[in-house]
């Protein structure tokens, strides 16, 4: 997979933690420096780790749907970006609302907003393709564009709000699409 497609795949799913971090800088009063970088630290890490444990649990699955990897990938790629885009127009979770300087509601925060990753692992496992390189891109872009959503949020914050989410969304759709085309390429 190529270093593009590993990058949209982040941004994409980075998405969800942009929009929690931009909400919390914009409703946290006297936000600080240590409290950006601990809030994209949890979503970096569980960015990170989300679609290892994914990539893991499609080793076991692997033989048993190999020859329809590709349609999996690209249903569960284009199932997660549509959650996305309804979660962000439609539904417009409360939840994300709450701030998240505090252990139990960032770990929840952090687990919420890093589900999609575990699917996508899942879909990178039955593409045969390494986790390493793609968890350490989307573990650190995760944490750079949460770090730089908290101040955007604070500055921000009332103009952007789910709007990120839909472009996440949109991004992963269009990654799924790319996928289920090549293979149909080959």
């Amino acid at each position: 997979m190529d270093f593009l497609t590993i990058m949209l795949i982040a941004v994409g799913l980075a998405m969800d933690a942009f929009a929690v971090a931009i909400t919390n800088g914009f409703t946290v009063k006297n936000i600080k420096l240590i409290d950006a970088v601990r809030i994209a630290f949890f979503f970096g890490a569980f960015q990170f780790l989300m679609p290892l444990l994914g990539w893991l649990a499609g080793l076991g699955l692997k033989n048993l749907i190999l020859s329809i990897d590709h349609w999996i990938a690209f249903g569960l790629l284009v199932f997660i970006g549509g959650k996305m885009i309804y979660e962000a127009v439609i539904q417009k979770n409360t939840e994300k609302k709450e701030t998240c300087l505090k252990l139990p509601v960032l770990l929840l925060l952090s687990l919420a907003t890093s589900i999609d990753a575990l699917a996508v692992g899942l879909s990178l496992s039955l593409l045969n393709i390494s986790i390493m390189y793609p968890v350490i891109i989307i573990g650190g872009v995760t944490f750079l564009i949460s770090f730089i959503g908290v101040f955007i949020g604070k500055k921000f914050g009332y103009l952007l709000g789910e709007k990120m989410e839909i472009f996440g969304g949109i991004i992963l759709i269009g990654i799924g699409i790319k996928i289920l085309i090549e293979h149909i390429n080959r």
